[in-house]
C-alpha cells in the first residue's frame, strides 16, 4: 500500500531518481495551489466581492495548472520561474486587499512563498528575488497603513477572527514543514548520489579519507601487482570502424574487465584509449595480489578469445589483447582538485607497462618477480630474457593456466578444492616462506 501511494505521488510530481528537487517542488506547488484555487472558487460563500474572488481564484488556478502541465509533461519549469512567482505574488497581494489585510493572516503565506522562490532560484539573481518580495510586502503594509479603506474588512466575530488567524498560521507551519521534509529527503538522496559517484571514482577507503580530511596523503605499498592491457592492432582495426562502433566495443570490453577486476579484488586505476590498468594489493594490502592479478588476466584473455572467434565467424575484424603483470612497490595517492584521480607511481608501474608492450597477443606475460609469487599455482612457460624499451633485457614468463595437479580432474578446467585451499591460506604460506 505504501509503495502504491509513493508511486502515485511520484507519478504526480516526479521521481526523485529522475527529477531534481527544483522540478518536483515546482510540480508540487503548482499542482496543489492550482487545484486549491479552482476548488476554492467552487465553494465560495456569497458576498459583495464574490465575482472578484471567483475571477481571482479561477484565473490563478488555471495559470498554475497550466504551468504544472508544462513542467510535468513538457519538462519546462526553469523558464517559468518568473511567471510562477509573479502569479503567486499577485494572488497573495489581491487576497490581502480582499480579506482583511494583515489582520486576515495572509501575510503568513509570503513566508513559504519566499522559501519556494529561494529553492527554485538556480541562476536567478538572489538580490532581485528578495528585493521583489520585500517590495511587495512593504508596499502592502504601507497601503494598508495609509489607506485602510482599500482593505475589505471582514465582519467575523473576534472568536472567528482568531480561529482564522490560527488556521492560517497552522497551514503555513504545515506547508513549511512539508518543504523542509522534501528538501531534507532530497538532500539525503543527493548525498547518496554524490557518495556513490565518489566511490566510483575513488576506492572506498580513499573516498572516506578524502571526505574526512579533504586530502589524501600518498601511501607507499611495498607489495602490489600491476596489470596492464592493450589492444593489439588497435589503430588498424579502429580505422575500419565508426567512432560509435569503436567506443561501443571498448565499452563492452572494459565493463567486463571492471566486473572481473572487482571479483578478484583488483582496483581499477584508469583507462587510456584502448589501455586498461588495474592493481592488486591496494588500497587495502593483501598477500594474494599476484595470484589475483594472474587469475584476472587469464579471464580477460579467455573473454577476448571468445569475442575474437565470434567476430571472425561474423566476418568482422577481431581484437587481440596484450597483457602484462609485474609485482613490486608503488606509491599511491589522489591528484587534482577539480577532478579527482586515484593513481599509482613508481618503477613497478613502468615495468608492468613494459610487460604488456613486450607481451604476446592472447597471452598473460609476467615478470620474474610475479612468477616467484605465483609459480606454486600456475604453469608458466619461460621466455628467457626479452628486450624491453628503456629497460634493457627482462626475464619474462607466459602463464599457460592453473597447474594440472590443482585442476579438478572431473571438468579439466575448474580449479579444485586444492587450489582454493592453497589460495585461501596463501598468507600463512608466505609467513612460512613456502609461497
Amino acid at each position: 500500500m505504501k509503495f502504491r501511494f509513493l508511486n502515485f505521488v511520484f507519478f504526480l510530481v516526479g521521481d526523485p531518481k529522475k527529477n531534481s528537487l527544483e522540478h518536483r517542488l515546482f510540480n508540487s506547488v503548482a499542482l496543489i495551489n492550482g487545484l486549491l484555487n479552482i476548488i476554492g472558487s467552487v465553494f465560495l460563500p456569497p458576498s459583495e466581492y464574490y465575482l472578484r474572488i471567483l475571477l481571482l481564484n479561477s484565473v490563478s488556478g488555471i495559470a498554475l495548472l497550466a504551468m504544472y502541465y508544462l513542467s510535468r509533461v513538457k519538462s519546462i519549469y526553469y523558464s517559468l520561474y518568473w511567471p510562477f512567482n509573479l502569479t503567486i505574488l499577485i494572488y497573495l497581494s489581491s487576497v490581502w486587499f480582499l480579506n482583511g489585510g494583515s489582520q486576515g493572516g495572509n501575510h503568513y503565506y509570503f513566508i513559504p512563498a519566499l522559501v519556494i522562490a529561494t529553492v527554485l532560484l538556480r541562476d536567478q539573481n538572489v538580490f532581485l528575488v528578495y528585493g521583489l518580495y520585500a517590495l511587495f510586502t512593504m508596499t502592502l503594509y504601507g497601503l494598508e497603513y495609509l489607506h485602510p479603506n482599500f482593505i475589505v474588512q471582514t465582519n467575523d466575530t473576534r472568536e472567528l477572527r482568531y480561529s482564522d488567524l490560527a488556521g492560517n498560521y497552522l497551514f503555513v507551519q504545515i506547508l513549511t514543514g512539508i518543504l523542509i521534509f522534501i528538501m531534507a529527503r532530497n538532500l539525503n538522496v543527493e548525498r547518496g548520489k554524490s557518495e556513490n559517484l565518489l566511490r566510483n571514482i575513488l576506492p572506498e577507503t580513499i573516498a572516506d579519507e578524502l571526505k574526512k580530511n579533504e586530502r589524501v596523503a600518498p601511501i607507499r605499498y611495498e607489495n602490489v601487482s600491476v596489470l596492464f592491457t592493450d589492444m593489439a592492432g588497435f589503430t588498424q582495426i579502429s580505422e575500419s570502424m565508426t567512432p560509435e562502433e569503436l567506443v561501443g566495443e571498448l565499452d563492452l570490453f572494459f565493463k567486463y574487465f571492471d566486473r572481473v577486476s572487482k571479483r578478484y579484488g583488483l582496483e581499477k586505476i584508469k583507462t587510456i584509449g584502448d589501455s586498461y590498468m588495474a592493481a592488486g594489493g591496494l588500497p587495502v594490502p593483501n598477500s594474494t595480489h599476484a595470484v589475483d592479478a594472474v587469475l584476472c588476466g587469464l579471464e580477460f584473455q579467455e573473454f577476448m578469445l571468445k569475442n575474437k572467434i565470434e567476430r571472425e565467424q561474423a566476418g568482422l575484424p577481431s581484437w587481440s589483447l596484450r597483457l602484462g603483470i609485474h609485482s613490486g612497490s608503488v606509491v599511491a595517492g589522489v591528484i587534482g582538485t577539480e577532478k579527482f584521480a586515484y593513481d599509482i607511481w613508481g618503477d613497478t608501474v613502468n615495468t608492468a607497462s613494459r610487460m604488456e608492450s613486450s607481451g604476446l597477443p592472447g597471452e598473460v606475460n609476467i615478470s620474474k618477480q610475479t612468477y616467484e609469487l605465483v609459480k606454486g599455482f600456475f604453469d608458466c612457460e619461460p621466455r628467457g630474457l626479452v628486450k624491453a624499451k628503456n629497460k634493457g633485457e627482462i626475464e619474462m614468463y607466459l602463464v599457460k593456466g592453473i597447474r594440472p595437479d590443482l585442476v579438478d580432474p572431473g571438468t579439466k578446467d575448474t580449479p579444485s578444492h586444492s587450489f582454493w585451499h592453497l589460495y585461501s591460506t596463501l598468507e600463512g604460506k608466505e609467513e612460512q616462506g613456502i609461497s
